[in-house]
């Protein structure tokens, strides 16, 4: 695996790329990654826990098949509608039923 190259106009401490890697199976913990970019990435079958994500925005993704258990959704919004409501919405209506 190569190291990770430099941006044009900023020292290694400012910003580190990795472009074209294969890092597969590789585990990241107690990192920081705010502000980071994931673009033309595979990160299928990944696992993320205790992720902060907060404002963290997906664009052009594939969702199929995602699972999400014990999350915090408040503010959580797909195509512009408030997810959180929608289910609080469902789960009143099957506990009433």
């Amino acid at each position: 695996m190569s190291a990770p190259t430099q941006g044009k106009d900023e020292t290694m401490s400012e910003q580190k790329r990795f472009e074209d890697q294969d890092l597969r199976k590789v585990v990241f913990k107690d990192c920081r990654m705010a502000g980071a970019g994931f673009d033309d990435v595979d990160l299928s079958e990944t696992v993320f826990s205790n992720a902060n994500l907060h404002g963290a925005r997906f664009t052009n993704v594939n969702l199929t098949g995602v699972e999400i258990d014990d999350a915090n959704i408040d503010g959580l919004k797909i195509f512009g509608h408030d997810i959180h409501a929608l289910i609080r919405a469902e789960l009143a209506r099957r506990r009433a039923g």
